[in-house]
């Protein structure tokens, strides 16, 4: 970075305090963050224009003891050649011999969507399509995470504007830093053992990573860190008795929590539970009631958090309310597009459910008492039966981390 700018910025760390961990929640204080764009890098014809999806990210550790960075990357072809994605490479930016990580081969195809976020063939890309692709970066000690990152591209593609065939390329694109945003640390939600977190992070494909929305002319990934909690109860089962009738599953009307201090923008108690193992007939879910009743707390620092599928009738704030973390703000139900009770979480950073970015988050304390067997939970044709043995768990105290897939998780009563 150019020595002017690391001089000024460290005189403005001195004074106000920028280096110094943010209270959670909160943003950093202002500081010039140093330019991060391709000026003075190599200028190379690029056929495949490569943008980041979403807007500010940060590091996040998961229950696995690795910190993730997860985002996305949309690749436009924006030449009459047809192209092929062979690589792609994340750098640091600060430091361009050091690779962080390098998508090739199967795991490239299997990382890439079209458009439509539908599973591609190939890596090839005609002209005037694009792609998708779901990157995930992993890393053992939050030092080793660059604080800025920066993509190569290794494709056949159009090499200059009056290329007929593709050849092979290689060039610089999509710069970005990614120290910029602090990850909130927020109070559980809901309380007591056995919440398993369902549709977690980070995998492609799975349903919350998967839903890049098209909202107010852009592509953004509210869902990106969501969770589904869904409840064991202390037999490992799901549910117990009818699956069709709510009281019998363990989670249904369990109280929900404010994850901190805020202020309610939406909250919506007006669409009624269905019956579990249906959806809704998809002529009648809308931007509006696709998530059922629900509740957005602003957090401040431009963080929201948004709940859904609440009760009916259970919702306990109104739009303006003030609330405090730990205050019940309503009950689990199975309102809106969902097949069985449970809570879904996220934050994002606008009030607006499937028009915001999503951010991850992780909790002020929980305890790790295992996993759900991820390939049973691919194949069971349903939830019946014992997916977790108790008896056998050793839960494992843990603070500031986000469960990833299928742990289950004990919260503090």
């Amino acid at each position: 970075m150019p020595a002017s700018w690391s001089s000024a910025c460290a005189l403005v760390a001195l004074v106000v305090g920028c280096e110094s961990a943010p209270a959670p929640l909160l943003p950093p204080p202002e500081c010039p963050p140093p330019p991060t764009d391709l000026r003075g890098f190599e200028e190379d014809y690029s056929a495949l224009v490569v943008e980041i999806v979403g807007t500010e990210t940060a590091p996040v550790l998961g229950t696995d003891e690795r910190w993730h960075v997860v985002y996305e990357l949309r690749l436009l072809n924006v030449r009459p050649v047809e192209a092929e994605l062979t690589a792609l490479e994340v750098l640091d930016y600060d430091a361009r011999e050091r690779r962080v990580s390098r998508l090739e081969g199967d795991a490239l195809l299997g990382a890439m969507r079209g458009l439509t976020l539908r599973p591609v063939e190939d890596r090839r890309i005609a002209p005037d399509a694009g792609r998708v692709v779901f990157v995930e970066l992993a890393f053992d000690a939050r030092d080793d995470v660059p604080a800025r990152i920066l993509h190569r591209v290794e494709a056949r593609a159009a090499a200059n504007p009056g290329s007929r065939e593709p050849v092979p390329v290689r060039y610089l694109a999509a710069p970005w830093d990614i120290s910029r945003r602090t990850t909130p640390r927020i109070a559980p939600p809901v309380r007591g053992r056995g919440w398993v977190a369902i549709n977690g992070c980070c995998d492609p494909g799975a349903v919350h990573r998967d839903a890049i929305q098209p909202v107010r002319g852009r592509m953004v990934v509210s869902q990106r860190f969501a969770i589904d909690w869904q409840r064991l109860d202390d037999e490992g089962r799901f549910f117990d008795g009818d699956p069709s009738a709510l009281e019998s599953w363990a989670g249904f009307d369990e109280p929900l929590y404010a994850v901190a201090d805020g202020v309610v923008v939406q909250a919506l108690d007006a669409l009624d539970d269905i019956t579990p193992g249906s959806l809704p007939e998809p002529g009648t879910i809308t931007l509006q009631t696709v998530d059922g009743n629900h509740v957005i707390l602003d957090l401040g620092g431009g963080v929201h958090a948004f709940y859904a599928h609440l009760r009916r009738g259970s919702v306990r704030v109104a739009v303006g309310d003030r609330v405090v973390a730990g205050q019940e703000i309503g009950r689990l139900g199975n309102t809106g597009n969902t097949s069985a009770p449970h809570l879904h979480l996220h934050l994002m950073a606008e009030p607006s459910a499937l028009g915001a970015d999503g951010i991850p988050h992780t909790f002020t304390e929980l305890r790790v008492a295992g996993r759900l067997d991820r390939e049973r939970w691919r194949t069971a044709p349903d939830q019946s039966g014992q997916w977790f043995d108790r008896a056998a768990a050793s839960p494992d105290d843990r603070v500031g981390q986000l469960p990833l897939d299928l742990s289950v998780v004990d919260f503090p009563d």
